[in-house]
């Protein structure tokens, strides 16, 4: 009536292997990490102490876990000692969670580009990426930490300088005092602070020092008492509090206090719609036929600032710059056009109104510049009122990366019996105008090539590139924020996700191509 059941039974084969089908995930991490050398993990084990577990079996088991949605080394560990794909790969070896932990965040962190690099050039060598195009964008993650736990740098610096003040007017009063009492005036020698914008917590130090070493002499000056107890409990903690905090901070707007690397980011998941800021960081990704090539974690929440840093790192792990990169209008800007042309880079990337330029209201809208008309020769600009501006001086603006924006400005002669002032501009005077040049050029060229046959279909193709892989890693695979803490680490973290992206790819190509070869 009922299939044979004994649990007391030993049933052959033994081996794990037989009970994995052929074409599954864990076949294709075991083979791809197999054909790595094993010197590549050389700099992540000094050597010393007791035989470690082989760094292969640990980057199999970090890599398959990720694939299946097991991101906490708790449930990679549990796995390992339950789950057969696991087992088969740990070839029955039990690392524990602290292991596993470590070796992915800390034994890793030289050596991991390395493993994605070389597996890129075994992608390479199979035909599956040709490293032609360089389809680029970001997206954000949520930090590991305390949303509310947060640090406005524009706050700091306010508390600061009001604290600056305080100080400076408790040395005034001090003096005041002094000044009184001839006795103690003839006997006391107060610090000078300077002014109190320039008062740092170094400055403040001495001076408490200098005020202890007084009240020493006269032990009975309440009012030197009183000031020093104040200094020493209060007002300088809180300056060296201040200090460290905009020091943190640094370029940057915000920190969380749980991770101090995390920035306050916009997020696109805002499940209260009140458009709260959230710890987080931007992620960087450039793809071929979705497959990831190069990845980097930013602190800036906008993605006009990344690119260069992003493409710059690129060049340090894969030894060389992408020859065309294809973008949204998040990276469209005179700093990053220059910076294209500058390393002969063809890039495919929209500026902030490419799109509002083609509608009716653009073209007819006569305060614009571009519908306006430029002498080259006499440096004169014509607006739609037949009215001419003429040059007047030329600006400067450095980027924090070091870039010059050179503008021009224009003024018209008279624009007050002008019919189209009122459409043209709100000011009181004649019309004002200040434009690049350059900017202007590269808006021109790179119009052209967005409207070649070529450059909409990279645009066209652009849309299912990055914006594909960053569903896959969050919606499909449910990776929304991150478990460790640190631009460091973070930056491990993203390693893993991309190597299991690129060998889910694979093996999801692989059989499409068995399929196709079949068909």
């Amino acid at each position: 009536m009922y299939i044979q059941y004994t649990m007391d039974q030993l049933f052959l084969p033994m081996d794990l292997e037989a009970d994995i089908p052929e074409n599954h995930i864990v076949r294709v991490v075991n083979d791809t990490v197999n054909r790595l050398s094993d010197s590549i993990f050389n700099a992540a084990y000094p050597g010393g102490g007791r035989h470690s577990y082989h760094p292969k079996m640990l980057t199999k088991i970090i890599i398959y876990a990720y694939t299946q949605r097991i991101y906490s080394s708790r449930q990679i560990a549990k796995a390992v000692r339950e789950n057969i794909m696991f087992m088969w790969l740990a070839a029955r070896q039990q690392p524990d969670f602290r292991t596993i932990n470590r070796f992915r965040s800390e034994r890793m962190k030289e050596v991991l580009e390395t493993v994605f690099t070389h597996v890129l050039e075994l992608l390479v060598q199979e035909q599956y990426v040709s490293l032609e195009h360089y389809f680029l964008d970001g997206t954000k993650f949520e930090a590991n930490a305390n949303r509310y736990t947060f640090v406005w740098k524009k706050a700091i610096v306010k508390h600061q300088a009001k604290l600056q003040e305080k100080v400076h007017t408790l040395f005034q009063t001090i003096e005041a005092v002094e000044s009184e009492e001839d006795a103690l005036h003839a006997g006391t020698d107060l610090p000078e602070l300077g002014e109190a914008s320039s008062l740092t917590a170094e400055k403040l130090e001495n001076a408490v020092q200098q005020l202890e070493e007084a009240l020493q002499e006269k032990p009975k000056n309440k009012t030197l008492k009183k000031a020093v107890r104040q200094l020493r409990k209060d007002l300088l903690p809180r300056l060296q509090k201040y200090e460290h905090q905009i020091e943190t901070a640094g370029e940057r707007n915000s920190y969380s206090k749980t991770d101090p690397d995390a920035t306050f980011m916009r997020m696109k998941e805002d499940h209260m719609r009140n458009g709260q800021l959230k710890p987080g960081y931007n992620v960087q990704m450039g793809t071929e036929n979705q497959f990831v090539l190069g990845y980097s974690v930013h602190q800036r929440p906008t993605d006009t600032k990344c690119l260069k840093p992003h493409l710059e790192h690129l060049e340090e792990s894969l030894g060389r710059r992408p020859e065309r990169v294809i973008a949204d209008a998040g990276y469209g800007s005179e700093e990053n056009y220059s910076y294209f042309e500058e390393h002969n880079i063809q890039a495919i990337v929209k500026y902030g109104t490419y799109h509002k330029e083609k509608t009716r209201a653009w073209k007819q809208a006569i305060g614009k510049v571009d519908n306006w008309s430029y002498n080259e020769t006499e440096d004169i600009w014509t607006c739609a009122a037949g009215k001419t501006l003429r040059f007047r001086y030329e600006g400067q603006t450095v980027t924090e990366s070091g870039y010059t924006i050179r503008t021009r400005h224009y003024r018209s002669g008279d624009c007050s019996d002008c019919p189209l002032k009122a459409k043209c501009t709100t000011a009181k005077g004649n019309r004002e105008m200040a434009v690049s040049l350059t900017y202007m050029r590269q808006k021109n060229d790179m119009r052209e090539r967005l409207r070649s046959e070529e450059g909409y279909t990279l645009s066209v193709r652009r849309m299912t590139e990055p914006e594909s892989v960053f569903g896959q890693i969050k919606n499909n695979r449910g990776f929304r924020r991150f478990l460790l803490r640190g631009l460091q680490k973070v930056s491990l973290e993203v390693g893993w996700l991309c190597l299991a992206h690129n060998l889910l790819k694979k093996a999801a190509m692989t059989e499409k191509r068995k399929r196709d070869e079949a068909g």
